[in-house]
C-alpha cells in the first residue's frame, strides 16, 4: 500500500504518524504542500483523504500487519485514545517537565503504555522525546526521568533501524536516541522487514525463526479460533497455541475466536471456564467473542441425523475394547449395515440415555481397510448421563471433538484452524468429515508442540498431581500452568517473547526452562529493588568493637543503577548478624568487606566442639578498600525490627528430562520439590505487596507470595529460576 503524506514546509512532519508506516512497511511519501496552520493530511491510494495526526495513527494502527499498534479489547483501545490526546502536552514548554515526570511514574511497573507490546500511543510519546531535540537529550543525561529514559531507550533500541533514519532525516539530530551502530542501506531495509514480521529479538537483532504463511489468507479476512478445552487451567504449551493464532491473526488484520470445547461433561467444569478466560486476558490476547461448541449442539444432533440418513453414519452397539481391536485389525463392524431404520431407533435410545442406549455410539462410516487408522470409522457421538456445567441434564448424547471441531470450524467462518502436528495423522479425517458434511473447507496450519524438560502437560497428568495432594492447586509454583509460572515469577513479557521467538516452526522441540528464565532475568534485574536477608539457622553475632554506640540510619537507594526502584532505610549498630556459611570461610585478623557499610577486620572467631561459629569479634576498618577483599558479605544489623522470611525453593515435579509416551509418569515423581529455609530480612521488607518482585543480595531472585502482616507471620519468597540455577531433580 503506498500512501502520501501531505505536511507544511515550516512545520516539522509528524514523527509518529511517518514512523508507525515504516514500522508497518507502509511505503509513505512526504510532501511540504500545505499551509503552517494545516493539520497533516493522508492521501489515500484512491484518492480518499484523512486529516489530524491521531486520525492518520489510528487509522495506519487498524492497517497494520504487526501486533498491537491499535488493537485490545474496548480498555485497551480507550487507553490508546487517552494517550493520543495526552501526547501533544509533551509540546508547551510550560509543561514538558511535567508530562516527563508523570509519564515517569506511571512507567515505573510498566514496560509498555498500554498492554504487553508496542502501541501507537507508545509511538505518539516517544515522538514527541524525540523531536524535542536538545531538550530531551539534557533530560536524558541528567538521569531525574529513569523510567522514561529506559522506556524511550528500549524502543530506540528494538526499532533502532527505522527509528535512527527517522530522527536523522527529520530532527536533524542523528545521535539522539541511537542505540546500535547506523547501518548500511540494505542491512536496514532487511531489518525493517524482519520488524514488520515480527522477527527481531530483545537485542534488536534478527531472529533466526523463518517467516511463514497462512495458505491462501487473505488480508483482512482471516478468521482463527483458539478452542481449548474447559477440563483444566491454561498451560505453558495452551500459550504458544493461543499466542500463535494471535500472531497471525495481527498479521493479516484478522480475528480470532475463543472457542470452549465443551464436549465432554465428565471432564469439564465453570471453575476451568473462567480461570482460562483469567489466564487468555493474562496472555493479552485480543479476541473477537467467546464462543461454546455447546452452542452448537442442536445443529451438530441434526447434522448426525442428516449423516445417518445419507448413509454417512451408523449406530454401533460393539463393546469398546472389540471396537479398538476391529479398527486396528481394519474389520468391519456387524452394525455398519444396519438399516436406517435401525440406526434411527437406536440413535433415540441414546438420546434418552437409556440402557440400551448407553450400549451404543455413533460412527462415521468412512473407510475400515484405509491405511490412516484415523479414517477406519471414527466415532461421532457418545452417550453420558453426566449434567454438563453449562446446561445441565438437557441432553444425554455428546458429540466428539472430531465430530464437533469440523463442523463448528466450518459454521462460525473459521478460515484457518492451527494446531499442533501432534494432530497430522487426523488432518484427512477432519477433511473427510468436512466433506461428508457439506460444509466450507477450512484450512489446517500446524505448528510443533511447545514440550518442556522436566515437565508434563497432559491436563490428565496435572490433575493427578492436584487430586494426590502433590501440588497445592492448579496454580502451584512447581506446576507449568500461567497462573503457575506467574506465581513462580515469570513476567508475561517473557513468556510471549520467548514462545514467539520459536514462530511457527514444524519442528519438533524439548526447549530448556534455562532460556525463559534468563529472558525473564532480563527483565527484571534492571528495574527489582534489592534487599538483605540472613538464613535463621546459625546466624551469627559480628561485634563490632568500633562500632557506633548509638545506632544510626543512612537512606540509600534499592538499586544503584535504577532510581525507580526507591529508596530504603539502612541501620548500622555495633553488633551486626551474618549467615553461619559466611562466617565459617572467616579466617582470624582476615579483613572482609560488609556491603553498603565497608570493610572490618575480624579478630576473634568463637566456635563450638562441631566446629559451628558462635560468636565474631572485630574492627571497622573503612579505609580499607574493597577491591582488597576476598569476601563481601551480607549483614543485617541486630534490632527489633528485622522482619521474618520463608523463603521457597522448588524442583521439577519429575525426575526426567522426557516421560516416552508407553511410561508411567507416576514411577518418575520427585518426591522432594519443595524447600522452605526460615530467614531474617531488613525492614523495609514489611513494605512489600503481593507479587512485588526482588533482589535479595547474594541470593537471587524472589517473588513476594504472603506480604508482611505481623512479626510472628512470616513473608513468604518464591525464589525466581534466573537461568543458571538447576532445580533440585
Amino acid at each position: 500500500m503506498e500512501l502520501k503524506l501531505l505536511t507544511a514546509a515550516d512545520v516539522t512532519p509528524p514523527l509518529s504518524v511517518i514512523a508507525v508506516s515504516k514500522l508497518a512497511g507502509v511505503s509513505l511519501t512526504v510532501e511540504s504542500t500545505l499551509t503552517s496552520s494545516s493539520p497533516p493530511v493522508l492521501v489515500l491510494p484512491d484518492g480518499l483523504k484523512l486529516r489530524g495526526t491521531n486520525v492518520l495513527l489510528r487509522y495506519l494502527g487498524r492497517t497494520t500487519t504487526i501486533p498491537s499498534l491499535y488493537q485490545g479489547d474496548a480498555f485497551e483501545i480507550g487507553q490508546i485514545d487517552e494517550w493520543l490526546d495526552y501526547a501533544p502536552i509533551f509540546s508547551s514548554g510550560s509543561e514538558y517537565e511535567g508530562a516527563c515526570k508523570y509519564v515517569d511514574g506511571y512507567l515505573l511497573q510498566r514496560t509498555f503504555l498500554v498492554g504487553h507490546s508496542l502501541s501507537i500511543a507508545d509511538m505518539a510519546v516517544w515522538s514527541y522525546l524525540a523531536g524535542a531535540g536538545k531538550r530531551w537529550e539534557s533530560l536524558m543525561k541528567s538521569k531525574k526521568y529513569q523510567n522514561l529514559v529506559r522506556w524511550y531507550n528500549m524502543i530506540s533500541s528494538e526499532h533502532a533501524a527505522v527509528l535512527d533514519e527517522i530522527i536523522a532525516t527529520y530532527t536533524k539530530k542523528k545521535d539522539l536516541g541511537k542505540s546500535i551502530s547506523t547501518k548500511t542501506k540494505e542491512s536496514e531495509q532487511h531489518i525493517n522487514k524482519q520488524i514488520v514480521n515480527g522477527n527481531v529479538n530483545e537485542n534488536g537483532k534478527v531472529a533466526s525463526r523463518p517467516e511463514v504463511d497462512l495458505p491462501d489468507a487473505e488480508m483482512g479476512k482471516v478468521c482463527l479460533r483458539f478452542a481449548p478445552e474447559p477440563s483444566g487451567y491454561l498451560h505453558i504449551g495452551h500459550s504458544k497455541a493461543a499466542l500463535m493464532n494471535q500472531y497471525f491473526a495481527q498479521r493479516y488484520n484478522g480475528k480470532v475466536i475463543v472457542r470452549f470445547d465443551d464436549t465432554n461433561p465428565s471432564k469439564e467444569s465453570s471453575e476451568f471456564v473462567d480461570n482460562l478466560l483469567i489466564d487468555i486476558k493474562t496472555l493479552g490476547i485480543n479476541y473477537e467473542k467467546v464462543t461454546y461448541t455447546s452452542d452448537y449442539f442442536p445443529q451438530l444432533m441434526e447434522m448426525a441425523e442428516k449423516l445417518m440418513r445419507e448413509g454417512k453414519a451408523y449406530i454401533d452397539d460393539t463393546p469398546r475394547e472389540q471396537m479398538q481391536k476391529e479398527r486396528m485389525d481394519g474389520i468391519d463392524s456387524k452394525c455398519r449395515n444396519n438399516s436406517l431404520g435401525e440406526n434411527i431407533k437406536l440413535w433415540k435410545e441414546m438420546i434418552a440415555g437409556s440402557e440400551r442406549g448407553l450400549q451404543c455410539c455413533l460412527r462415521g462410516k468412512l473407510d475400515m481397510q484405509d491405511p490412516n487408522k484415523s479414517l477406519r470409522d471414527p466415532v461421532y457421538y457418545r452417550c453420558n448421563p453426566i449434567p454438563h456445567h453449562r446446561i445441565g441434564s438437557k441432553y444425554k448424547i455428546y458429540p466428539t471433538y472430531d465430530f464437533a471441531c469440523p463442523f463448528v470450524d466450518s459454521v462460525e467462518g473459521i478460515t484457518h484452524a492451527l494446531r499442533s502436528s501432534e494432530y497430522h495423522d487426523r488432518n484427512a479425517q477432519y477433511y473427510r468429515i468436512q466433506e461428508d458434511m457439506g460444509l466450507r473447507k477450512v484450512h489446517i496450519y500446524e505448528f510443533s508442540r511447545l514440550n518442556m524438560v522436566y515437565t508434563l502437560l497432559s491436563k490428565r497428568k496435572l490433575l493427578w498431581f492436584v487430586q494426590n495432594g502433590k501440588v497445592d492447586g492448579w496454580d502451584d509454583a512447581r506446576f507449568p500452568t500461567v497462573q503457575g509460572i506467574v506465581r513462580r515469577g515469570l513476567q508475561i513479557e517473557a513468556l510471549i517473547q520467548f514462545i514467539l521467538e520459536q514462530g511457527a516452526s514444524k519442528n519438533l522441540n524439548l526447549m530448556e526452562w534455562d532460556k525463559l528464565w534468563n529472558i525473564n532475568k532480563k527483565i527484571i534485574d534492571p528495574v527489582c529493588p534489592r534487599h538483605t536477608a540472613v538464613v535463621e539457622e546459625g546466624r551469627v553475632l559480628l561485634t563490632l568493637l568500633d562500632g557506633p554506640e548509638h545506632p544510626f540510619v543512612r537512606v540509600i537507594p534499592k538499586h544503584k543503577k535504577y532510581e525507580g526502584a526507591g529508596e530504603k532505610a539502612t541501620t548500622f549498630t555495633k553488633k551486626i548478624w551474618i549467615e553461619q556459611t559466611d562466617a565459617k570461610c572467616i579466617s582470624a585478623n582476615e579483613e572482609i568487606t560488609l556491603m553498603d557499610w565497608g570493610n572490618a577486620i575480624v579478630k576473634e572467631i568463637k566456635k563450638d566442639s562441631d566446629g559451628t561459629v558462635t560468636e565474631l569479634t572485630g574492627v571497622l576498618h573503612l579505609q580499607g578498600s574493597v577491591k582488597t577483599t576476598k569476601l563481601k558479605l551480607t549483614w543485617l544489623p541486630e534490632i527489633n525490627e528485622l522482619v521474618p522470611l520463608t523463603l521457597v525453593e522448588f524442583g521439577y515435579l519429575i525426575t526426567k528430562k522426557k516421560v516416552e509416551e508407553d511410561e508411567d509418569f507416576v514411577d518418575v515423581v520427585n518426591t522432594e520439590t519443595k524447600k522452605e529455609i526460615a530467614a531474617v530480612g531488613d525492614s523495609n521488607m514489611r513494605n512489600l505487596k503481593l507479587g512485588d518482585i526482588l533482589q535479595l543480595e547474594r541470593k537471587g531472585y524472589f517473588r513476594c507470595d504472603a506480604p508482611f502482616v505481623r512479626p510472628s507471620k512470616p513473608i513468604v519468597l518464591y525464589a525466581i529460576p534466573d537461568g543458571r540455577q538447576t532445580a533440585t531433580k
